[in-house]
């Protein structure tokens, strides 16, 4: 337990500060043009994390939606209520995670509507030879050809949004104090080592898309998605008294609303 809370003691001074939930879309976006410029002009050798198949893809980034679904739901739920007391805004701000699961929904909708309006069935990898019966990339895929479209990267959106959110939601921290024999500090402490590893999984993920997957413009579209879902709820929607909220804290909202303007 002692390392536990050593651990968590370590994660909450790195993510929880104001200048990381400031600066941390900012340095998502430099890293990715850093690195789309890297595979473009100077490519890295293959290694294991550029196989799709490596562990971290597929157990993790595949399913990058359901494991910050399932880490934030007991953290919002335990230290909302633990600060307030009340169910009520409790489920006002777990809300958030259905606003999270309809953005992730949609955008990845949309990317797969694009890359099927704007692609094509081919017969190798290279591109030659068009066909023209499939219609779709499942039919193309399932006759053996290769489908090429604007593909915008699903991971650059959603590890941008996941990584963004911990951090927003990891901010009720400054405010939480619990009795370190009490069952809830346990929780909480878990949770947030759980979260910590997450969040930093999430960010050296997206930068080996960066330097290793799609090329600049899907993943500048991916990025800005990912940006404006994030901007759009905690920068914008959730400061309004009609929304979900912002994590509880004992600032004013002025001062909240002042930390996303600068």
């Amino acid at each position: 337990m002692e390392h536990l809370e050593r651990c968590a003691w370590v994660l909450r001074g790195t993510l929880v500060r104001a200048a990381v939930r400031r600066y941390l879309p900012w340095a998502l976006a430099a890293s990715m043009l850093a690195g789309s410029l890297l595979k473009e002009l100077s490519p890295l050798p293959e290694s294991y994390l550029s196989n799709k198949r490596n562990v971290l893809n597929v157990y993790f980034v595949k399913v990058a939606w359901a494991w910050t679904f399932c880490l934030l739901l007991p953290f919002i739920a335990l230290t909302n209520y633990h600060l307030t007391g009340k169910a009520g805004l409790v489920l006002r701000r777990l809300s958030t995670l259905l606003v999270g699961t309809a953005i992730w929904y949609v955008c990845t909708a949309i990317f797969s509507n694009v890359e099927h309006y704007t692609g094509s069935c081919y017969q190798s990898p290279a591109l030659e030879g068009v066909r023209n019966e499939p219609q779709s990339k499942q039919q193309c895929h399932g006759q053996g050809g290769f489908w090429h479209g604007f593909d915008i990267s699903g991971h650059s959106f959603l590890l941008t949004f996941c990584a963004l959110m911990i951090v927003e939601e990891m901010a009720v921290l400054h405010e939480v104090k619990t009795d370190r024999s009490h069952c809830l500090h346990t929780a909480i402490t878990a949770l947030v080592v759980a979260l910590g590893f997450l969040t930093f999984i999430w960010v050296w993920m997206f930068l080996c898309t960066a330097v290793y997957f799609h090329n600049l413009s899907q993943k500048v579209f991916g990025t800005l998605f990912g940006l404006l879902g994030w901007y759009g709820t905690y920068g914008f929607w959730y400061l309004k008294s009609f929304s979900p909220g912002l994590p509880p804290q004992s600032c004013s909202w002025n001062v909240k609303q002042d930390s996303y303007k600068r």
